[in-house]
């Protein structure tokens, strides 16, 4: 069987045996490097996505590679019956590092906004208030894909067929104050929110927004919970993007993705009101704090505080919607270009109106990886480290893509 066949062979075996709920596209990645992957026949594809936002160091970053080895030659597993040095170490350095006292660990993003509403239920109940429960979330957002995290992310696509829904949920129109405003009841316990939303389309929350609900929630007893699953780790040039707004401090805040530059690892940060919450037995999870997984999310930490990488990542970010730009310049394919560091969307105009997908699939074609949010903004998440030359050589290849995906009228 050659190349070619046995790729045919795997995506026949795969559509086969996969549960149908993702639509993989044809290919099957061999294997990664830097910026670049390749697939089991032997091309090779620039990589804009970066696991949806998950290998921010690129693929096989030595630092990590070595950080991976040492540990699994040392310590797998032990469980959070004992302590491992590789997750106090990570713990300790998020202390450091940020607002928060106190650090629980778990295995993903959905895990961790699990955690966080369970935290803010329990902050109130254990003030004397048990009915105050309502956690308030903003339309277009994205927590996750639990039972929980599903309905307390607000679109209702995402939702249908899995009711009846846990209670306690609110939706408070997108950036809107005054709307905000008028929610906020006594039973109000936490607002969660992402200071950029990601699978929304790349929507940043506005710091008046952001400012207005830091406000209500302090004067309401409520924890502001900030969601920076895919907006954290250094993304936005800042190592949260809520940081962008100085005054900002969130009583809790979610990490995962970037964390563990491409193994699966999620943490809840907790400030000084909500560090105490979590009792004994009152949460866990089997996996969280893994040693291998901490280890690798140690190198992440510390990447990002050597040098000038949260200025570089800002200044590719710039880099890159320069190169969009010029490219709407000659295809009208965007009415805006929005992005916060290396968190780039660019939603297509009416032009080219609900072909996020085609310019996907084209784009796949022409050996370049990105992404989409809905059918019309076009996501790009690329590692920290990738160089300029690439860059460029993956916004041509965009172009080129846009251009095909209108080939077929």
């Amino acid at each position: 069987m050659n190349d070619q066949s046995d790729q045919e062979h795997l995506i026949a075996l795969g559509r086969k045996s996969y549960a149908p709920n993702y639509r993989p596209r044809d290919v099957v990645f061999e294997s990664g490097r830097g910026c670049e992957l390749t697939d089991v026949s032997g091309k090779k594809y620039l990589d804009f996505g970066s696991g949806i936002g998950v290998n921010c160091l690129g693929h096989q970053h030595p630092a990590a590679v070595d950080a991976l080895q040492r540990q699994s030659a040392r310590l797998w597993h032990s469980s959070n019956v004992y302590f491992n040095h590789p997750a106090v170490r990570l713990a300790a350095r998020f202390i450091e590092l940020t607002f928060a006292k106190r650090v629980f660990f778990c295995n993903s993003g959905a895990e961790a906004n699990e955690a966080a509403i369970k935290v803010a239920r329990r902050y109130s109940y254990d003030r004397g208030n048990p009915n105050k429960n309502i956690i308030i979330t903003l339309k277009g957002s994205f927590h996750g894909r639990t039972l929980a995290t599903v309905t307390a992310t607000a679109q209702p696509k995402y939702q249908e067929g899995f009711g009846p829904l846990p209670a306690g949920f609110q939706y408070c129109n997108f950036n809107d104050i005054d709307h905000l405003r008028s929610i906020f009841t006594e039973n109000v316990c936490a607002l969660m929110l992402e200071p950029i939303q990601g699978e929304g389309g790349i929507r940043p929350i506005s710091n008046e927004f952001l400012q207005s609900a830091a406000e209500l929630c302090q004067a309401n007893d409520a924890l502001l919970i900030a969601d920076e699953i895919q907006s954290g780790m250094g993304r936005t040039g800042k190592l949260f993007a809520h940081q962008w707004v100085s005054n900002i401090r969130p009583d809790i805040v979610t990490v995962a993705k970037a964390l563990g530059a491409g193994l699966p690892i999620g943490a809840v940060l907790l400030g000084d009101k909500s560090d105490q919450t979590l009792q004994v037995g009152s949460h866990g999870s089997t996996f969280g704090g893994n040693p291998i997984a901490c280890a690798v999310a140690n190198v992440v930490l510390d990447t990002l505080h050597t040098g000038n990488m949260l200025d570089e990542i800002v200044r590719k970010g710039d880099l890159i919607c320069h190169g969009l730009k010029v490219i709407n310049d000659k295809t009208e394919a965007f009415c805006d270009i929005r992005n916060r560091g290396m968190m780039i969307g660019a939603e297509l105009s009416e032009k080219y109106a609900g072909r996020a997908g085609r310019i996907l699939k084209e784009s796949l074609e022409n050996g370049l990886l990105v992404l989409q949010a809905g059918d019309s903004v076009v996501r790009l998440l690329p590692a920290y480290t990738i160089n300029d030359a690439e860059i460029q050589t993956g916004l041509v290849r965009l172009q080129q893509a846009i251009e095909s995906s209108l080939s077929d009228e």
